[in-house]
């Protein structure tokens, strides 16, 4: 099992290129189920999630090709609709073959998912949008098998936003020669991505990124190019640690566009930030960290992926400020790493208190979660002292070489063994 050892305090400076979105590209990844033809998609990040994709694919039957942040996709003769435990286990957004296979296939069999554990995260809402396409569902020895003899468009109203709900009943219904509509549907950019990328193969999308999507779907998909875009996660991080100890840090390839609620809570903590025409981000860490509270919910709001890095962030702020977490009920497992720093981290219920310190102690500390071990690094990176983050297979889940980009900018970081 690999580390971080990171020794601090830096000051972080030059220029970090952002990577493309894995939360994009999985579901897109998964899309290509839906066609017998060949699919390229581009600026696909190198991550252990990707990798999960590209293994049960493989299994499933599809010929792919990974490289070079190209991954292509070919059909092969023989096709399993069958997902296994020991695949899905590793990566929640496995979820994600169940409405192209269904749909396609009329049939699939697939393991309840892993992943973070960061909250229970059913999959109810996934299963209740298929039901109501005219899929039958039973529940077998842990696994979720579905089929169906027919199965038809419906207007489906989503009890919550979910992005992975939305995303499984738009792939599923694209297939579908029927018009479905999608109510309180998520708005999330990677929505708007997965949704120009089936319009490509012949689906008609309409709505994208409201929370009103008509889709009218076609009897045959085809095969398609598309370049995946920037991980606005990635780029918020980046933002935060340019904030916290940046000296002229340059963000390029981001979509600052993405990240609209990040952009003014910033502003708020008193930080410089200049965005030019192209989308490159230029910040400058403030020499007083103003508080600044945040209440994490559904995009456009402030992002629940975020809400770990900003609490390293609040931790050295200039006073008090409330984090509360709306989206998941089991996300504050990083405040007890902080406190371990020196962070003065309250928690009750879903909101944490946060008193500002003037400084944090490098320490060894545990990453529970992809975006807590993110956190946790930001912390490491201004803390006096020698920082060892343990775990960091989940950070690799979602942050393609962020020790070697952190090392560009100025961070003495190094992965090791233990």
């Amino acid at each position: 099992m690999e580390c971080f050892i990171i020794e601090g305090p830096n000051i972080v400076t030059g220029e970090v290129k952002i990577s493309g979105s894995k939360n994009s590209a999985l579901p897109i990844l998964f899309a290509t189920i839906l066609t017998d033809d060949k699919c390229i998609v581009e600026n696909v990040p190198e991550l252990s999630d990707i990798k999960t994709t590209y293994e049960l694919l493989a299994y499933c039957g599809k010929e792919c090709f990974f490289g070079f942040n190209r991954f292509e996709v070919s059909q092969s003769s023989n096709i399993k609709t069958e997902a296994p435990y020991d695949l899905v286990r590793k990566m929640r957004a496995s979820v994600l073959i169940a409405g192209p296979m269904l749909a396609k296939y009329k049939r699939v069999k697939f393991s309840m998912p892993g992943g973070c554990a960061i909250g229970v995260r059913p999959i109810d809402i996934h299963l209740d949008g298929f039901k109501k396409l005219g899929a039958d569902i039973k529940l077998e020895e842990g696994y979720v098998v579905m089929s169906a003899k027919h199965l038809h468009g419906a207007k489906i109203n989503l009890k919550f936003p979910s992005v992975g709900a939305t995303e499984n009943i738009m792939m599923a219904a694209s297939l579908i020669d029927d018009l479905t509509i999608i109510e309180n549907a998520a708005k999330e950019p990677e929505i708007v991505d997965l949704a120009e990328v089936l319009n490509k193969m012949g689906a008609c999308i309409e709505g994208a990124g409201s929370s009103f999507i008509k889709i009218r779907g076609k009897k045959r998909l085809f095969g398609f190019k598309h370049r995946v875009i920037p991980d606005r996660i990635e780029c918020g991080t980046f933002m935060i640690l340019g904030a916290l100890s940046g000296r002229r840090l340059v963000i390029k390839h981001g979509q600052p566009k993405h990240l609209d609620s990040l952009i003014r809570k910033l502003k708020m903590t008193g930080v410089f930030l200049d965005i030019d025409d192209e989308g490159t981000i230029i910040i400058d860490s403030s020499k007083l960290i103003k508080p600044v509270n945040i209440v994490t919910k559904p995009y456009p709001g402030f992002p629940t992926d975020l809400q770990a890095q900003w609490m390293s962030y609040m931790s050295v702020a200039n006073g008090r400020s409330i984090i509360t977490e709306k989206i998941f009920e089991n996300r504050f497992m990083h405040a007890a790493e902080l406190v371990r720093m020196g962070a003065n981290i309250n928690i009750k219920g879903n909101k944490a208190y946060i008193e500002g310190v003037k400084k944090l102690k490098g320490a060894t500390v545990m990453v529970s979660d992809l975006r807590a071990g993110a956190g946790l690094v930001l912390a490491g990176c201004i803390a006096d002292g020698v920082t060892k983050v343990r775990r960091v297979y989940h950070i690799d889940r979602g942050y393609e070489r962020i020790d070697e980009k952190l090392k560009l900018i100025g961070v003495k970081i190094k992965r090791e063994e233990e």
